[in-house]
């Protein structure tokens, strides 16, 4: 059987600004829930002139023991972007601002008039949208105006984090919200593709929840490097050139979304804040690993080469972290590195969780691992926001989300390793759900960017 590529042009934004803003460590805070009552005019929605881009371009690659319902097996490269598109623009209307008017949608958007009404059409035909008669005006003359919005009651998408230790499986509906979230010990397999195997069975039994369902597209977010085909290489788990996307693809029978993780952060920070569409910031993650991602102009640039690698960066020297002296960033603030200084210091724990316990609970041991590891970061946050100068820092993962009272640590850490005089650094949205939202984001991303004919692949 047939397994389909799909790629997509390579994305070279243009450079940002640069400009520093000023501003302290930022707490997160929660997203709001879309509103579906009452109708209202929209904020304005940006709409860059852009060079159109083809639509999927599909490649044959191979072949599959397993069908989904087209017969074929899909996987494809993510643009990670908000879509310029008209229908991927009406579609973000009615996402954020729904239930909305096409007049008013057309208002902000930028498009004219017959733009919208075209697009809201076919994406009513297709049943992304619904219109809703119980918010027409009262007392209209002649054909009755009624709003839309998006039709989140039918559809969703699973999306797949696999990490080192852990992998989430979420599903999401069509607002990017989780509605059901599992999580399993990462597999540990004879080939990396029995780990894939197992991971996406679980994926298939867990979505037996929702029998209802038209599950449109998996996304899968993962470390390393993600080439062409979903294909990755990932040091850590020790795999190189493993078919994660056909792979889960075949399983599940569904069409399948691979993205590095970190940049798949980078897109959900988007889609938390799709207003912040002018800015260009810097997100960098830390957990079990550690990585950054650098979006510009409502896009996150994806280098041909990868991702850029920076758990080998030099720490310096430590009084807690790192006792086997290794001198890497990620050996010295991943979780894993934070149990063994604990350990070194005498604490007996096996997880980075158990850590944070004993400090919240006054440990003093525990504390300065933590703040250390706060500085270490720091540290490293100043210097490649230099690099890059983006107008804002944004730090995501639990190393940052699951310590907040070791944030002044970290802005310190920053305001002394920048040659910036004040950086603007914010805490991730995502919060301690950073993973789902990302693999959440690679599982909408067809269908954000071109829901039409992303639909069509799943017919």
């Amino acid at each position: 059987m047939t397994v389909i590529t799909t790629t997509f042009p390579a994305r070279i934004p243009s450079a940002g600004s640069g400009a520093d803003v000023t501003g302290p460590v930022r707490r997160p805070y929660a997203p709001r829930a879309p509103k579906s009552t009452p109708a209202r005019t929209v904020a304005p929605i940006l709409v860059r002139n852009r060079a159109r881009t083809s639509s999927l371009e599909r490649t044959v690659t191979g072949t599959a023991a397993h069908t989904g319902r087209t017969g074929k097996i899909y996987v494809s490269t993510p643009k990670l972007q908000l879509s310029t598109k008209p229908s991927a623009v009406v579609l973000r209307a009615a996402r954020l601002r729904g239930p909305v008017f096409r007049d008013a949608a057309a208002q902000a958007s930028g498009l004219s008039i017959s733009t919208v009404n075209r697009q809201v059409s076919a994406l009513l035909k297709a049943g992304l949208l619904r219109e809703r008669a119980d918010l027409a005006p009262a007392g209209a003359i002649g054909r009755p105006r009624l709003p839309f919005e998006l039709n989140s009651a039918e559809f969703l998408t699973v999306g797949i984090h696999i990490g080192y230790k852990v992998t989430s499986i979420t599903t999401h509906d069509l607002f990017h919200r989780v509605v059901g979230a599992i999580q399993i010990p990462t597999p540990a397999a004879d080939t990396p593709e029995q780990t894939l195997a197992s991971i996406s069975v679980s994926a298939k039994r867990f979505l037996t929840r929702w029998p209802v369902k038209h599950v449109l597209w998996a996304g899968v977010a993962i470390g390393g490097r993600v080439g062409e085909g979903g294909v990755v290489d990932h040091p850590r788990l020790g795999w190189r050139g493993v078919p994660v996307g056909a792979t889960i693809a075949d399983i599940t029978g569904l069409p399948v979304s691979v993205a590095s993780h970190v940049e798949a952060m980078a897109a959900a920070e988007l889609l938390l804040n799709p207003s912040d569409t002018g800015a260009n910031f810097l997100y960098f993650y830390a957990r079990e690993t550690v990585g950054v991602s650098f979006t510009v102009d409502g896009a996150v640039y994806t280098p041909t080469a990868g991702p850029p690698v920076i758990g080998h960066f030099p720490v310096g020297r430590t009084e807690l972290l790192d006792p086997k002296n290794t001198g890497r960033l990620e050996d010295t603030v991943s979780d894993t590195g934070v149990v063994e200084a604990a350990r070194a210091a005498g604490l007996a724990v096996d997880e980075a969780d158990e850590v944070h316990r004993l400090a919240a609970d006054g440990d003093e041991r525990a504390q300065a691992i933590l703040d250390e590891r706060a500085t270490v970061l720091g540290r490293a946050v100043g210097m490649i926001a230099d690099i890059f100068n983006p107008d804002h820092v944004v730090l995501g993962g639990q190393a940052f989300t699951d310590a907040p009272a070791t944030l002044p640590k970290v802005a310190a850490a920053v305001r002394a390793t920048s040659v910036a005089e004040n950086r603007d650094v914010r805490v991730s949205r995502s919060g301690a759900t950073v993973q789902q939202l990302a693999a959440g984001a690679v599982s909408l991303d067809a269908i954000y960017n071109d829901p039409i004919e992303a639909l069509a692949l799943t017919s």
